[in-house]
């Protein structure tokens, strides 16, 4: 086959809603209704005025949920936003809604003022707010001013830092250990010399080994130009190295080949010979679609026949990310479509300008492939655009909507849709799914390959290694990937030419610490790997 030109290739934008969204709350509220306050006894009792306080207090912040809330810079996923044809939300009375805020009002009082020991008002509000978003979904949660800052910077995937991916190793115990997982080429912890498999012991002068990941993280990132000092020991070391680092504006790349050339870019011809490419996206971040296309047009302009995508482990990210790549090798037809309780459906269509075809796809899926990664190989499975190799998918068929609260201070991560793939069906596994209900995306017929809790421990040893853009220390991790194997043995049949052979797995010598649990939410599927 002869492979599509695609100079002329660039990201499109696929746009579900012609206006920002909003959060489904938005338009609840009774216009001109006045505000209600607790009535207050002729003598004025200082019990009166601490029920008003409480009042005043818990409504000001909670009730931002139901009146000042707007969209904020980067939802995860983007739901519709009502439209005229669409039927409103019946909203509760007024009465009824400060009714409800009353009982909320009236149990702060109580903490504040009978509580044992004396509380901090604004953690109680948070902890109210949390607690309604765990009552809803494993999806929603509430974000404070704290945490919005890195949940900025994941969405963006820019930041200032020095450039490492970390994670507890084991993910849990009294034995983790705060870990590089990698060091990202070119930036300061890489020049440093740091390395894959370095435990972190002291940032700042402060021991990591009571610290949650966010506040480490919080310890590394900062303005770009400040100087972060961190001490770590070597992997396969005793020796001690304490590093002072100066912070960078860092970008995390998100779409990756297999091995690295000799600059240190990513080499995405996998097989020369048979001119197949191979493309890994770890997430869909808003830089994803315009690293793809470029990834692309190299190896179009090496040859390339084939192409193995590769969304394993891959939890998601931007919706109309997702929309703009499926896009890429679609040439019509629906991409996938959201519903919302007060919208009507919206799909998201493919459009034939620019479309790449010419060339068999293979895309490699897991168990922790989730959200924007379903949309894309659902969308490419039920277009018969490429193969699904692997395993069944997580199955998360939801959308998240980021809403500001306090004028952008904090922020809610709310559920406010489903999406559906181009055959109709929600692919949401949820609580009481059983095995045979029809959740998630599943291989083709022939194309099943399930890795064990071994497999995964060898992989991640394997793929750490590999990326490593410098000569490993240690013995060479081994691994025969028979899921990547089985991409390769569809696209050789497409082209007519025998698969590469590929060695067997070397027996393990050592089992590795910290295997992903088989069934967990996408984000905590591998050890919590943040990129510092």
């Amino acid at each position: 086959m002869t492979p599509t030109r695609i100079f002329l290739v660039r990201p499109r934008p696929v746009v579900l809603s012609e206006k920002n969204p909003r959060s489904c709350l938005v338009e609840t509220r009774v216009p001109g209704t006045p505000p209600v306050t607790p009535p207050v006894t002729p003598y004025g009792s200082l019990f009166m005025l601490r029920r008003r306080f409480a009042w005043v207090l818990v409504c000001g912040l909670i009730g931002q949920i139901f009146h000042e809330s707007h969209p904020a810079w980067g939802q995860e996923n983007a739901a519709a936003p009502a439209t005229e044809e669409a039927p409103a939300i019946q909203s509760a009375t007024s009465e009824q809604y400060f009714e409800l805020m009353r009982v909320l009002a009236d149990a702060f009082e109580q903490v504040d003022q009978n509580y044992v020991k004396e509380v901090d008002r604004r953690k109680l509000v948070e902890a109210a707010i949390r607690g309604m978003m765990r009552e809803l979904d494993p999806f929603s949660n509430y974000i404070n001013p704290d945490d919005l800052g890195n949940f900025r910077d994941e969405v963006e995937k820019e930041f200032g830092g020095i450039g490492i991916q970390v994670g507890f190793i084991p993910p849990s115990g009294a034995n983790r250990r705060l870990t590089v997982t990698a060091p990202l080429p070119g930036t300061p912890a890489f020049k440093a010399g740091v390395r894959p498999g370095d435990v972190i012991l002291e940032i700042n002068g402060k021991s990591v080994e009571q610290m949650e990941m966010t506040d480490a993280v919080k310890e590394m990132r900062g303005p770009a130009g400040e100087d972060v000092n961190v001490t770590l020991q070597h992997a396969g070391s005793n020796e001690i190295v304490k590093l002072t680092m100066q912070r960078a504006i860092i970008e995390v790349p998100t779409v990756l080949g297999d091995t690295h050339k000799t600059d240190g870019s990513w080499n995405f011809m996998l097989d020369d010979q048979r001119k197949i490419g191979y493309i890994r996206l770890t997430g869909f971040s808003r830089h994803s679609a315009r690293e793809l296309v470029e990834a692309l047009r190299e190896l179009n302009d090496a040859g390339m026949k084939g192409l193995v995508f590769d969304l394993r482990f891959n939890p998601g990210g931007l919706l109309n990310i997702a929309v703009e790549i499926a896009d890429l090798f679609i040439e019509e037809g629906k991409i996938v479509s959201t519903k919302g309780r007060n919208t009507v459906e919206r799909p998201a269509m493919a459009r034939k300008e620019g479309t790449l075809s010419g060339f068999p796809i293979a895309v490699l899926v897991n168990r922790f492939s989730a959200s924007a990664s379903e949309i894309v190989s659902a969308a490419l499975q039920d277009h018969d655009r490429a193969v699904i190799v692997g395993e069944r998918t997580y199955g998360k068929g939801s959308v998240q909507n980021v809403i500001d609260m306090e004028g952008g201070k904090s922020a809610l991560k709310l559920t406010t849709a489903s999406y559906h793939r181009p055959n109709g069906k929600n692919i949401h596994r949820f609580p009481d799914s059983k095995e045979e209900d029809d959740w998630g995306v599943r291989p083709n017929d022939g194309y099943a390959i399930k890795f064990s809790n071994e497999d995964l421990i060898r992989y991640d040893a394997y793929r750490r290694q590999r990326d490593d853009i410098r000569a490993p220390e240690g013995p060479r991790v081994e691994f025969a990937d028979s899921q990547l194997n089985k991409a390769l043995e569809y696209i050789s049949s497409k082209l007519g030419v025998a698969p590469p052979v590929k060695p067997e797995p070397a027996p393990a010598e050592t089992k590795p610490e910290g295997a992903p649990a088989a069934e967990t939410k996408p984000e905590e599927s591998r050890p919590d790997n943040r990129n510092p």
